[in-house]
């Protein structure tokens, strides 16, 4: 029972955190390890938990999502291939490789999230420059083209190991889609929620053993109710205090993970 909090609640935090900034992996994938569950067990379990609380907080952003029916219907196919691949890929591999890998992408991860303030202010820079070279202070133009493999390759990613998917994903499809970044990031937890989604469907039907489906339930309680909260509140919160939780459980992740 005690496991099956602390899974939950590992899920909740995950569940607001990918609402908000989109990196909550890194809290609850820690949590998971630390119940004894191996590293490839733990990056499927903690996938499969955080689908609903993707879509929760999909849901809660549905004002900035409206009018992007066209960018959700181009680049979610792009979400589905990268996704499968990414699954694929970590269930191809060897566990030891994603036990080598892994400390380095939480690594990669952590400064993304300590960067992303930085990009989501190059974005806004960026909107403001072209609607300034347009004469406007709207700016309706999208590099579609250049948007769906930026989708596909962060869909790879997010299939393999998933943490800071999100702040990958703003920070990409900022450059190539003119539009605010609050309806970017909604954007954003549409294909995030179908990366975690499609790899969740190939790892119960390839790899069903490495799933642990009572500590899936409890993150995916605690991610549902987590990401409803985030989709409604968490944007009054401040940021910096967010990332500085993340990246505190980051290092500690690393050093877990790397120490024998």
């Amino acid at each position: 029972m005690l496991d099956l909090l602390l899974a939950a609640l590992a899920g909740a935090a995950a569940g607001f955190i990918n609402a908000v900034v989109g990196s909550g992996t890194l809290l609850s994938f820690p949590v998971l390890l630390a119940l004894g569950l191996p590293p490839v067990s733990a990056n499927i379990t903690n996938n499969l938990g955080l689908v609903p609380g993707s879509f929760a907080g999909a849901w809660g952003y549905r004002r900035e999502l409206r009018g992007q029916r066209r960018r959700v219907a181009v680049l979610v196919p792009a979400s589905v291939v990268g996704g499968v691949t990414g699954a694929l890929l970590l269930l191809v591999l060897p566990e030891s490789v994603f036990a080598a890998v892994v400390p380095a992408l939480i690594g990669l991860a952590l400064v993304l999230v300590l960067l992303q303030p930085r990009l989501q202010g190059w974005v806004r820079r960026s909107r403001g420059r072209a609607a300034a070279a347009r004469g406007t202070t709207t700016v309706h133009h999208d590099h579609l083209a250049a948007a769906v493999p930026v989708t596909a390759l962060t869909g790879v990613y997010g299939g393999y190991f998933g943490a800071a998917q999100g702040v990958l994903l703003i920070g990409a499809l900022g450059a190539v889609v003119d539009d605010d970044v609050q309806r970017i990031n909604a954007l954003k937890n549409v294909l995030a929620g179908v990366v975690n989604l499609v790899a969740a469907v190939v790892f119960v039907v390839v790899a069903p053993q490495e799933v642990v489906w009572p500590l899936v339930g409890a993150v995916a309680a605690g991610a549902l109710l987590g990401g409803l909260v985030g989709g409604r509140v968490g944007r009054r919160l401040p940021p910096l205090v967010l990332r500085g939780v993340i990246v505190v459980v980051g290092v500690v992740a690393i050093v877990a993970l790397v120490l024998p």
